[in-house]
C-alpha cells in the first residue's frame, strides 16, 4: 500500500464520518426541544458545530429549519467526489503511483 492509497483510505474514512454526522445533525434539527450538550447527542453536535456555527451567519433559517446542515452535507460530499471519487484527485495521484 503506497502513500496515496492510505491517504485516499483516511479522507474516505474521514468524509463517510462527517456525513453521517450531519446526516444525524439534520434528523436532530427535526426535535428542537433535545439537548445538543447532553450524551448522546452531543457526539454529534460538538464534531459539527465548529463548521455549522459560521455558516448560520451567513444562511438564515427558512420557516424555522436549520439550511446548515444540508449546506455542509452537500460541500462534504462534493469534496469527498473532487477528492476519492471515480476521477478524484487522490484517485489519480494513487493510479500514477
Amino acid at each position: 500500500m503506497d502513500t496515496w492509497e492510505i491517504v485516499a483510505s483516511g479522507l474516505r474514512l474521514l468524509f463517510s464520518l462527517y456525513i453521517l454526522l450531519f446526516l444525524f445533525r439534520i434528523v436532530l434539527t427535526w426535535f428542537p426541544q433535545l439537548d445538543l450538550n447532553r450524551p448522546p447527542y452531543n457526539f454529534v453536535a460538538w464534531p459539527t458545530e465548529p463548521f455549522l456555527r459560521p455558516t448560520r451567519k451567513v444562511i438564515p433559517t427558512f420557516g424555522g429549519v436549520d439550511m446548515t446542515p444540508f449546506v455542509w452535507l452537500a460541500l462534504v460530499a462534493l469534496a469527498q467526489e473532487l477528492l476519492i471519487g471515480q476521477q478524484g484527485i487522490v484517485t489519480m495521484l494513487t493510479k500514477l503511483a
